[in-house]
């Protein structure tokens, strides 16, 4: 495969991992919470890298996709660790927060006040493992396919 291939290949990993994401959000109706949104946005960067690199030559732009995919990763993995309370996660989005809402917001059912998506709950899961699990080890792979892009001569 050439570099070209390997740099398309990567932008559909990110591509497919959004699309994926939006499908749950939208077709299931499955909320992000905080950390899921921090992938999504390593994800985006991703994308707008590979456009970049197919665009301009070198070596620089398929590493800084490879360190934007291992962002991903670190995200997705700090997530999986929150959800299965190996550690805690941020207080925002796992404590399920009412900050900056009043008493009067909070009594009054009219307000629709939505509850907070958290960030250590298990949402889906296919084979013991979360959304934030696959996509890790996506990422991961992603990381590899960007490496392998930056090794091809243009």
């Amino acid at each position: 495969m050439t570099r070209t291939q390997f740099i398309l290949l990567a932008i559909g990993g990110s591509a497919a991992a959004l699309a994926g994401a939006y499908a749950f959000e939208y077709i299931g109706g499955m909320a992000p919470c905080q950390m899921c949104w921090w992938q999504r946005y390593a994800h985006m960067a991703a994308v707008m890298i590979g456009v970049l690199a197919l665009i301009l030559k070198g070596r620089t732009l398929p590493y800084l996709g490879a360190l934007t995919a291992l962002t991903g990763a670190a995200i997705a993995l700090y997530h999986t660790g929150v959800e299965r309370a190996w550690w805690q996660g941020i207080t925002s989005c796992s404590t399920g927060s009412i900050a900056g809402l009043d008493v009067t917001q909070l009594l009054d059912p009219a307000a629709n006040v939505a509850a907070p998506v958290r960030c250590d709950a298990v949402a889906w899961e296919m084979f013991s493992l979360s959304m934030a699990s696959w996509n890790g080890l996506l990422c991961l792979a992603l990381v590899g396919v960007w490496l392998i892009a930056a090794s091809k001569r243009a």
